[in-house]
């Protein structure tokens, strides 16, 4: 008998193909309204054995005790802040997510929105098709070249961003918990990083202990000369602390694919010539998530045929049996 996993975000078909070939899947995202949720929920919880969840799907412990014989969470994402882990932990169960193969792509995204904020590329569109070309010349932007960049997280996507600044003659700083086996210079401070760079590019993971860590008195530090570009979690910003320092001209502009209530966007950063606004796309291509969707399905597939899964998120091991 096939076993029986819920799926509680919307499945694309490279991942609802595969998944329904091997499994009995129980479409919880498509239920409808909550109370259908939870009737299907007391219907199959207890013969539920699997779960899938996106990147950024919340759920609570409670909810994860509906599901008593759940035995494995696969996230189609690199991001699992809105996953329970502590609680997966204590009732053994394995959490995965999809690290590694998005790191290209989502650092791809993050040079983009640096020169994209930089040299106001978004605003010199507009520029042209409103016209204003015929009249005028646009503004001076400025370079990457020669600057200092300060990336927030040196994990696998912090290292892609790096070498990629490299190649555009950039210096590159970092911040992270402690200091990495890497060639450029450490800040232990946040502060102290954000007050010598020029761009501060944010890819640390979210969650409680990074949740605001980007507040009032780094931006303040990062200066009116400075960039945020911020391809990791909304959350890890103070999203109120950054609008005001849009409008003060504390910074000088901002690069955006992530927001602190998505798809909600603060209309005060909307029509800014220095601020770019992505919709949560840094890994959002046809290659990139068919392969994130294939590492989704193969920690699902090996847990069920009795190997280790691939990518056991970091917190869990040594603790749960991959």
């Amino acid at each position: 008998m096939r076993p029986e996993i819920v799926n509680i975000a919307p499945l694309p078909p490279f991942i609802a193909g595969p998944l329904g070939e091997r499994y009995l899947v129980h479409d919880l995202h498509g239920a409808g309204s909550r109370d259908a949720r939870e009737a299907l929920v007391r219907d199959v919880g207890a013969r539920v054995r699997g779960l899938v969840a996106f990147g950024g799907s919340r759920v609570t412990p409670e909810q994860l005790d509906g599901f008593p014989a759940l035995e494995i969470v696969s996230v189609f994402g690199v991001g699992y802040d809105g996953i329970p882990v502590e609680h997966c932990a204590r009732r053994g169960i394995k959490v995965t997510h999809t690290p590694g193969v998005l790191d290209d792509e989502v650092a791809d995204t993050a040079i983009a929105l640096i020169l994209m904020t930089l040299r106001r590329l978004v605003a010199a569109h507009k520029f042209v098709e409103a016209g204003e070309w015929s009249a005028r010349p646009f503004p001076l932007t400025r370079s990457l070249w020669g600057k200092t960049v300060g990336i927030v997280g040196l994990g696998r996507i912090g290292r892609a961003i790096a070498e990629r600044l490299v190649a555009h003659k950039a210096r590159v700083v970092y911040h992270a918990r402690g200091p990495k086996d890497a060639p450029w210079p450490f800040y232990a401070s946040l502060v102290e990083m954000a007050c010598a760079s020029d761009v501060l590019v944010v890819v640390t993971p979210g969650g409680a202990a990074t949740r605001h860590l980007i507040d009032a008195r780094v931006l303040a530090a990062l200066g009116p000369e400075g960039v945020l570009v911020n391809v990791a979690r909304g959350s890890v910003v103070d999203e109120a602390a950054l609008v005001a320092a849009i409008e003060a001209g504390t910074i000088a502009g901002a690069g955006l694919d992530v927001f602190e209530h998505e798809p909600e966007v603060p209309a005060l950063l909307f029509r800014r010539d220095n601020v770019v606004l992505l919709p949560h796309v840094a890994s959002a291509t046809v290659e990139t998530r068919e392969a994130m969707g294939a590492l989704c399905v193969e920690n699902l597939r090996r847990h069920f045929d009795g190997l280790p899964v691939r990518t056991l998120v970091p917190e869990l091991a040594g603790r749960i049996a991959p």
